[in-house]
């Protein structure tokens, strides 16, 4: 048994340092947990098989290492601070995550033309844009870590994913709040929920966390799941998805 939890009673802060007050506001309580087995017997009643796991850890470099961190301020309350660091740092943990996971799981097209788009770039100085390899031909969902509505954007906009793509995240993120990994398993229930998953459906998940980290976990589910009767959206499901109006930045005066 596995389980995936957010607890942050034993982090709350309580001083005035924004940096250490952000996370209060950002990170809310939950908890999943999962059976695994690794018994082949129990394939037939397994919803879903584990097919690959590729893990980045950034930790050898000191501003990812500080991104996160928890720490005292001046008047010695201890909370967790975010490095205004912590989006580009991100961005460059999935980087490395996805040139490692890409050729697990991609097709050969996909790995072709990433290739050539690098010995252009590297070998004959070309001034191409790095190419960004279609994943929607190597999954049918995404799971995205529901850190927040920037982090979603981010691996929206940089992997090119249509909006129904991330709308589990974005569910997740609506109606749980940020419950770190246990929101992956928020996201992949809302889409058994919605009646989407199918024999044979490739479901990537994709989390961040401190030291710095960036996890890919790959499903390949064994059959097509029926709609539950219980389960964390068994009580709100119908009135999803809904619509969540663009952010709108005010100037300071």
């Amino acid at each position: 048994m596995v389980v995936s939890t957010e607890i942050f009673t034993t982090n709350w802060y309580n001083g005035n340092q924004r940096s250490m007050l952000l996370p209060n506001c950002l990170f809310r309580m939950g908890g999943v947990a999962l059976l695994l087995s690794n018994h082949r017997y129990e394939s037939c009643r397994a919803k879903y098989r584990l097919v690959h796991v590729v893990r980045t850890h950034c930790g050898a470099d000191d501003r990812a290492y500080r991104c996160i961190s928890q720490e005292e301020d001046l008047q010695q309350n201890v909370g967790m601070s975010l490095s205004k660091d912590l989006m580009v740092i991100a961005g460059e943990a999935l980087k490395s995550n996805i040139t490692t996971m890409g050729p697990l799981v991609l097709p050969a097209s996909e790995q072709l033309l990433f290739l050539l788009s690098l010995i252009g770039r590297k070998i004959f100085n070309l001034k191409l844009k790095p190419y960004i390899p279609d994943f929607k031909q190597a999954f049918e969902h995404f799971c995205v870590h529901a850190g927040g509505r920037a982090v979603i954007d981010e691996l929206e906009k940089n992997l090119q994913l249509p909006p129904e793509h991330v709308e589990a995240s974005r569910m997740t993120l609506h109606r749980f709040g940020n419950t770190s990994s246990s929101s992956l398993w928020y996201e992949m229930n809302y889409i058994e929920a919605k009646g989407r998953m199918k024999k044979g459906d490739r479901v990537w998940q994709i989390a961040f966390g401190s030291g710095f980290k960036c996890n890919s976990a790959v499903w390949k589910c064994n059959r097509s799941i029926k709609v539950g009767t219980d389960g964390p959206w068994a009580d709100c499901i119908d009135q999803y998805p809904v619509h969540i109006p663009e952010v709108v930045k005010l100037q300071q005066l």
